[in-house]
């Protein structure tokens, strides 16, 4: 089961630590939820989920206050007895002694920050689901073409990295060479990230490693990208039957989630990074509404409708 270390929160969330004595080096969130124990403030534990992120705003603070010394008291001891990774406090509030005391004794540690209740859920969630997202990875290439995530996907050898390179060469965007890191953030949506060791390299057979962000400049590669399309090379096969109109999609699948697959054949002449670059702006204009293949087939049709009204006058 993926996990993150509390840490890497810490750091990308900026928080404040109101109990620097308690260690965080080895505590790990596994869940991208978070929770705000409202409830549990009010008495109720039932089904709680102890061990997401905990945040305390404005209203749960509020109630805080008004709870009396006994009740307090009561609360305090059984909330943080829960296996809590950690509690976060919003808007620059700081809990009072008697909570921070409890926290020390039970080991949960407490920070704050200065967003808002919301901003702070809304962006943590949206980072922890990234990062906590299902992953696999595979032989590949990724590149940004005209905003599309164009995958190339084949046999090694067959000319991936150097249709990479020429569409970098155009103007585009390389995210990963060889491995890519591929994550499940949605039932809808597929992100793509280069391993940390490989980022922004290319092999060339023939030349090796070049480094393409040095090469041609920060403009020329990106951290991450949404996987739109799957370009899978393969050798030029007479026999075998190639989609000539395109008026159904073919598709692959990665993590459950369905991604639009065009097998392209590779010959001697060929330019792959202007099919690739073709595929991308043609994807792109069927999801804006147009699909070339379907507008032929319209005229095909109202041709022959045409002709055979033309044979029923004469």
């Amino acid at each position: 089961m993926p996990s993150i270390s509390l840490q890497r929160i810490v750091e990308k969330a900026k928080l404040e630590a109101l109990t620097p004595e308690i260690p965080i080096e080895k505590i790990k969130i596994k869940q991208p939820d978070i929770n705000r124990p409202a409830l549990q403030m009010a008495g109720f534990f039932e089904n709680y989920e102890a061990t997401r992120l905990q945040i305390i705003g404005f209203v749960e603070y509020r109630y805080m206050e008004s709870m009396t010394p006994e009740r307090k008291e009561e609360i305090y001891s059984k909330l943080l007895s829960y296996p809590i990774p950690c509690i976060v406090f919003c808007r620059d509030l700081e809990p009072d002694e008697l909570f921070r005391k409890k926290a020390v004794e039970n080991g949960v540690p407490l920070f704050k920050t200065k967003n808002t209740t919301s901003v702070f859920m809304a962006e943590t969630i949206r980072w922890l689901n990234v990062k906590l997202a299902p992953c696999i990875s595979v032989h590949g290439v990724l590149v940004d073409v005209y905003g599309e995530g164009v995958l190339i996907v084949g046999e090694s050898g067959i000319g991936k990295s150097e249709a990479a390179l020429e569409l970098i060469k155009r103007g585009h965007r390389l995210v990963t060479d060889d491995v890519v890191e591929i994550r499940k953030v949605s039932e809808d949506t597929l992100i793509g990230t280069a391993p940390d060791i490989t980022k922004h390299f290319i092999e060339l057979r023939g030349i090796g490693i070049v480094d393409i962000k040095t090469l041609f400049g920060v403009s020329s590669v990106k951290e991450t990208q949404n996987i739109d399309l799957v370009i899978k090379l393969a050798d030029w096969n007479k026999d075998t039957e190639y989609d000539r109109l395109g008026l159904e999609e073919q598709y692959t699948e990665y993590l459950g989630n369905k991604v639009v697959c065009h097998n392209i054949p590779v010959r001697p002449g060929r330019n792959l990074a202007i099919v690739c670059e073709t595929a991308a702006v043609n994807h792109r204009q069927k999801k804006m509404g147009y699909n070339a293949a379907q507008e032929l087939y319209k005229r095909v049709q109202n041709s022959l409708a045409q002709k055979r009204e033309e044979d029923e006058e004469e």
